[in-house]
């Protein structure tokens, strides 16, 4: 067949397929570790049988032919009306290609216009950005990430690693989710440079607020791995196959530890290096060759079987094999017999603060060596000191330039920070919006130089309430404070709160106040009238991650569940009761 007449043949092979919709869609399963559910499902993609089965294939003749948009538009709509009348839950990830936006044919409302046919929402929807060729217009490419944002979809960069620019990719269009690619993960738990690969982007993931995914699970060892890494989402054979109809549980393995992203950046695990340990049984020689071998390794763990025994410096090392007949003495015998039987080691989860209070009860030196980082009493990796001072130098700075300057609370950015991370790792808190009532006034009547105390003391009250490890406290401004809880018995450190907080007030009022139950200020309309003494309003929500795209609607969710505390006389308690089991208690 002629080159021409060949190409004929394919185009109409092509707009057959488009215009007959003869596709067949495909769903794996992307699973939630924290929830043991389904996440979501990748929407796959196959042609007829034959030459144009499989996707790539497919994708290649329809651009070769020029119909590169119209078979991109005739897959989504397979897929999404396979999706819908599968009744799938979770959401819809759409693989696109980047460069069908930059099309001149580009509809960017034809999505949208077919899910209000279908009945499916934006929102459940994840557009899954596959790199396949070089992007030539970032700038352009943006402009239609936009329009998409806006109409409510999420966006996903698909096969990170692999493509050719992943990483200005994130930068330029900061997705909601990235997606590593299998390579990074097929045989991770073997493989120090892939885990320092997928934890640094796990980092980045944190720092930038992004859903970071797995792929090509398929062994169990790797599971646990990028479990233990703090990623939240997994996609793979052993998670699930792709079907046209897949199945909707996934029983996922209970983890030993349990591990918590969110705080990574604030504990010992955001210090961890990857360095390779020896033997109590290595010998002298062994060490000497490895510290000649990596002129940057300031130390060398030692361990037995598994378990960090000792730490051999770099420095006291050499100078001790430096002396004559040292080498001819000790070359051949355990190098067990000069390390330090006492270094300091911490577990993965240990706090940056903790870990302060162990270096500074610890030796000088103790910064030069570093230090063992383990999980459950097994090796995982070291901290340096400079590691150490860098980050805590870094957190100080970023909490000092968004604290509010009254208080030393974190302000708005932190706390829309600390919101949109809970969010993204899947984690479930209680918001509590505190409040406090006739306010105002009592600052006319009693100075601001007051008010400002009382306000200070409101701040130290929800500090000395709740727990660090886990709670966080943040301060909007003015009388207004944010709380976002994991605690257990979060509702009685609230309601233990405000009866401290009605102990307390009586030294930011006069005796006769106190005993009248009120004073007199003026009001806005400047008229002289009798106020209720100050008291402290807390609007309460329960916040299922999974149900809220942004810190924007959790923020919605307290200010309401505050202004209904508001309403009530005295200190107040207001939980809101859209959440099943939960009510309202007034102190």
């Amino acid at each position: 067949m002629p080159p021409s007449s060949r190409i004929e043949h394919l185009y109409e092979q092509v707009l057959h397929i488009i215009q007959q919709a003869t596709l067949f869609p495909l769903f794996q399963p992307i699973a939630a570790f924290k929830t043991g559910e389904v996440f979501g499902f990748e929407g796959l993609i196959r042609g007829p049988a034959g030459e144009l089965h499989q996707p790539m294939a497919l994708f290649q003749a329809a651009e070769r032919c020029g119909l590169l948009t119209e078979m991109d538009i005739a897959c989504r709509k397979v897929i999404i009306s396979a999706f819908v009348q599968s009744q799938l839950p979770g959401k819809l990830f759409l693989n696109v290609c980047p460069s069908s936006f930059t099309q001149a044919n580009f509809r960017p409302r034809a999505t949208l216009d077919y899910l209000n046919r279908v009945g499916l929402r934006p929102q459940r929807i994840v557009i899954e950005l596959t790199e396949t060729q070089a992007i030539s217009d970032y700038a352009l490419l943006a402009d239609a990430i936009r329009h998409y944002r806006e109409m409510g979809f999420q966006i996903a960069l698909d096969d990170l690693g692999e493509g050719f620019s992943g990483l200005r990719l994130w930068s330029e269009l900061r997705p909601d989710i990235v997606k590593i690619d299998k390579y990074f993960i097929r045989g991770i738990h073997l493989d120090p440079q892939k885990r320092q690969f997928v934890r640094s982007l796990q980092q980045i993931a944190v720092n930038t607020h992004t859903q970071v995914i797995a792929e090509g699970i398929e062994e169990s060892a790797e599971l646990d791995m990028v479990r233990s890494l703090g990623i939240q989402f997994g996609q793979g054979y052993l998670l699930g196959h792709a079907a046209p109809h897949p199945k909707t549980n996934i029983n996922l393995p209970p983890l030993e530890t349990e591990y918590h992203s969110l705080h990574s950046n604030g504990s010992a695990m955001s210090l961890l290096r990857d360095v390779t340990p020896m033997s109590v049984h290595d010998s002298h020689d062994a060490v000497w060759r490895r510290f000649q071998a990596h002129a940057e390794l300031q130390a060398i763990p030692i361990l037995d079987q598994d378990k960090p025994v000792g730490l051999i410096r770099r420095h006291a090392f050499l100078e001790l094999l430096a002396r004559p007949f040292s080498r001819e003495l000790f070359g051949t015998r355990k190098c067990s017999l000069h390390m330090n039987t006492q270094p300091l080691i911490v577990e993965q989860s240990t706090s940056l603060t903790e870990l302060a209070r162990l270096m500074t009860a610890c030796e000088h030196r103790q910064l030069d060596e570093g230090f063992i980082i383990t999980e459950q009493g097994r090796y995982l990796g070291m901290g340096t000191g400079r590691d150490f001072i860098r980050t805590m130098t870094e957190l100080q700075l970023n909490a000092a330039r968004h604290a509010n300057p009254l208080t030393g609370l974190p302000g708005n950015v932190p706390i829309q920070e600390t919101m949109s991370q809970l969010l993204a790792q899947q984690e479930n808190f209680t918001v509590v919006y505190a409040d406090l009532d006739h306010f105002k006034p009592y600052n006319d009547v009693y100075g601001y130089a007051r008010g400002d105390e009382l306000l200070k003391c409101v701040g130290q009250l929800l500090l000395n309430h709740f727990d660090p490890a886990v709670d966080f406290v943040g301060h909007v401004g003015g009388d207004d404070f944010i709380l976002l809880l994991r605690s257990d018995n979060w509702q009685q450190r609230c309601e233990a709160l405000l009866q401290d907080f009605s102990n307390q007030l009586r030294q930011y009022f006069s005796h006769d106040d106190i005993n009248r139950g009120s004073y007199v200020a003026p009001n806005r309309q400047g008229e002289i009238q009798q106020h209720p003494l100050v008291s402290l309003s807390l609007g309460a929500a329960r916040i299922i991650a999974r149900w809220y795209e942004s810190h924007h609607e959790v923020a919605s969710i307290a200010s309401s569940a505050k202004s209904m505390a508001k309403r009530k006389a005295g200190n107040a308690l207001f939980i809101d009761r859209r959440i099943n089991g939960y009510n309202e208690s007034r102190i």
